[in-house]
């Protein structure tokens, strides 16, 4: 079975009057290429609130992917290249920044104004630096629209790569094997990860049992470089996302919404989103 090479704990960090859970960068991890950053936010969202009052407003990006996972609750995205799609529990909002765009994620419209449970991990995937400056893109992908690999005890969803023969469908600049799954107690399930890609397992809840340690819900584990696969045992119901691709090995410059390969590149960034080359997003709520 595949080594664990580091479990890590998320920590809470405040984003915006907002406390999250952040795993990735950590104390002395400050990423696992191609993976730059974790996000695992959960809240009860009070009711009586307006969509443009929750969430994120316009903001640029550039050179890499900003992926969101959504648990429970809804997200709606909207970007200066006209997009705008709601995506709820089970999907995927996936959005290739490239050259520049400007987007906003706000809540679903009926959550702010009932209330109820939001849960979403939003991670950073990077791009070769042959890509960063390529056209942005953004695919909604649904639950329905998501491959589902199911057994009695476990339910795995194939967001991008190939797991038991069934191929996700989110597309990548750099080979990938995206996964998010669920595991009831008592429940074995084996991965399969190539060697050369570096890996990284993140429980949101449960406990869970790998390569003979315990690991607890919020904890991150980054495993070492073998052709074994990756074995969990839950302990009790669990949930989880596999995060696994080929390392770029290219050097990473990074400010703020901007992930590049030098401090010139970022200084043309931050130029480019001032003089509205990243495109404007005017965002109009009924």
């Amino acid at each position: 079975m595949k080594k664990i090479k580091q479990v890590i704990p998320a920590q809470e960090v405040n984003m915006g009057g907002h406390i999250i859970d952040q795993p990735l960068p950590a104390q002395g991890v400050e990423r696992v290429d191609p993976f730059l950053l974790i996000h695992h936010w959960k809240s009860e969202l009070p009711g009586g609130q307006k969509e443009s009052e929750v969430g994120v407003g316009p903001h640029p990006h550039r050179g890499f992917s900003p992926v969101t996972f959504i648990f429970k609750g809804s997200i709606t995205h909207r970007d200066s290249l006209g997009n705008e799609a709601v995506v709820s529990d089970g999907g995927t909002q996936w959005m290739f920044a490239g050259k520049g765009v400007t987007h906003s994620e706000r809540f679903g419209k009926e959550l702010p104004q009932t209330g109820g449970e939001l849960e979403f991990i939003q991670f950073w995937v990077n791009a070769p630096r042959e890509h960063k400056l390529a056209a942005p893109f953004y695919q909604p992908i649904s639950l329905e629209e998501t491959p589902l690999v199911e057994d009695e005890k476990s339910k795995v969803w194939v967001v991008s790569g190939e797991y038991k023969n069934v191929k996700g469908v989110a597309p990548t600049y750099s080979p990938q094997l995206l996964l998010r799954g669920e595991i009831q107690a008592e429940g074995i399930i084996n991965i399969p990860v190539s060697e050369s890609y570096n890996a990284i397992l993140y429980l949101l809840d449960g406990e869970a049992s790998v390569d003979g340690q315990t690991l607890q819900a919020k904890d991150m584990a980054i495993f070492e470089n073998n052709n074994e696969p990756i074995e969990i045992t839950a302990n009790k119901d669990t949930r989880f996302i596999l995060l696994s691709g080929e390392p770029i090995g290219e050097p990473v410059a990074s400010y703020g919404p901007f992930v590049m390969t030098n401090q010139t590149e970022i200084m043309e960034a931050i130029r480019d989103a001032q003089m509205g080359k990243m495109g404007v997003l005017i965002e109009e709520f009924s």
